[in-house]
């Protein structure tokens, strides 16, 4: 049997991080880069596909991927690398403002893959937003599994509305949907009932993470709850990412992407596998997400 590979299509840019009384910092960032680097580190085989300057910034990108286990799809570079600087306020939570197009010309054939992630500014900032849906349909006719996260970012979403219909269509579309509960506020559903809604377009497993509140998994009727893990928090950026990274790390290593529903044990083993992966990233500097051996639930499967 083929070993299972993971698409996953979107922005990659560099985080800037500023904080009171802490030198600006780098690190490589976007959603769709760091969901990537998530899921090389726990030993899956996945290629990311992206819309890169030939600049250094684009070579720091280029290098964390490798180092990460990444493959990089083939592209036509971009102008220049985007940016997102990220304010952190005392208590390490971030804010942010973004430098960034995403008009991707080359999209890798999600036939030629188990599974595809897709997500964040890439699914939903046009023109390459159009591409990418069209990429969903497609891997949709070829039974290529679909997971996506929204990571809405209101302060690019120049026209909300069209951006919320666009997120719904995806979602829709998706066999995975994880969200935060920022983006079901976004989405003008501030409550669990987005998970149900999602649900009953057919997908199989939705998500909604709710920081230290923990998170809410659902599939068909079943609903289960997971607690946070307690962390001393050094800032929380990539933490969404990371979660994201988890659940599909469990999903793929247990072979349940082609699944259609999920029971109440699996959906708190996969709940609670992903809340480790967030709180590890939780505990240090950037989105630095963790490696498998760091993660004994995945580990002794």
């Amino acid at each position: 049997m083929t070993s299972p590979s993971v698409l996953v299509v979107g922005e990659a840019l560099v985080d800037v991080t500023r904080a009171p009384g802490r030198p600006d910092a780098e690190h490589p960032g976007g959603s769709p880069l760091n969901v990537a680097v998530g899921l090389g580190r726990l030993g899956i085989s996945v290629t990311l596909a992206t819309h890169l300057g030939a600049d250094a910034r684009g070579d720091r990108i280029r290098a964390h991927l490798d180092d990460s286990g990444v493959r990089l799809a083939p592209s036509t570079p971009a102008a220049v690398t985007a940016t997102a600087t990220a304010r952190l306020d005392t208590a390490g939570h971030a804010t942010y403002e973004f430098d960034l197009q995403w008009d991707p010309t080359q999209l890798p054939d999600p036939g030629d893959y188990t599974l595809m992630h897709v997500g964040s500014i890439g699914s939903w900032m046009t023109p390459g937003a159009d591409a990418v849906a069209d990429l969903v349909a497609l891997a949709g006719r070829d039974g290529v599994a679909v997971s996506f996260d929204p990571n809405l970012r209101p302060i690019l979403a120049s026209d909300p509305d069209a951006v919320g219909q666009r997120v719904r269509r995806l979602a829709a579309a998706a066999d995975l949907v994880k969200l935060s509960d920022e983006d079901a506020a976004a989405l003008g559903s501030p409550d669990d009932s987005v998970v149900g809604e999602i649900l009953g377009h057919g997908a199989a497993l939705v998500a909604m993470t709710r920081g230290s509140d923990g998170s809410l998994l659902g599939s068909g009727s079943i609903r289960v709850d997971v607690p946070a893990e307690e962390v001393v928090v050094a800032d929380t950026i990539g933490a969404g990412d990371a979660w994201m990274a988890g659940l599909l790390g469990g999903i793929v290593a247990e072979g349940w992407w082609t699944r259609t529903s999920f029971d109440a044990d699996d959906l708190e083993w996969l709940g609670e596998l992903a809340g480790a992966t967030a709180a590890i990233t939780c505990s240090r500097p950037g989105a630095d997400p963790p490696w498998r051996h760091e993660l004994p639930a995945l580990t002794a499967r």
